[in-house]
């Protein structure tokens, strides 16, 4: 068992319903700082992703007077990817397309409490 204080929130996430793997990222530099992830998922690839849609629609946000942003998602043919961000990290969830996303986002935003550690 990793000493990591994500372990327990990354492996809860990892086990919803087509959920292949989460991540606890960087939003400055999409550096992975924990992972839960399946074989076969690119998770330094995901992490950048993530990061980088993340911190741009944070920006945009804040730039067009919305506030901060919440939750996002980025839909693709085989997948999504999923991020909430508190502070300077990101909690990152890569799912199957068919995943429930509603569920997801519930237990993701409820995990964010775990990145103020």
């Amino acid at each position: 068992m990793s000493d990591s204080p994500f372990a327990e929130v990354l492996a809860a996430l990892t086990r919803q319903r087509g959920v292949l793997g989460s991540m606890v990222v960087s939003e400055a530099d999409g550096i992975i700082v924990d992972s839960n992830l399946q074989i076969g998922v690119k998770g330094s690839v995901v992490a950048a992703l993530a990061a980088s849609l993340y911190r741009k629609a944070r920006l945009s946000a804040e730039a067009a007077g919305l506030g901060t942003s919440s939750f996002v998602q980025l839909e693709a043919e085989r997948g999504r990817v999923c991020a909430v961000g508190r502070g300077d990290l990101l909690l990152v969830t890569v799912a199957e397309a068919r995943a429930n996303v509603g569920l997801i986002r519930v237990e993701m935003l409820r995990a964010t409490q775990v990145l103020e550690t």
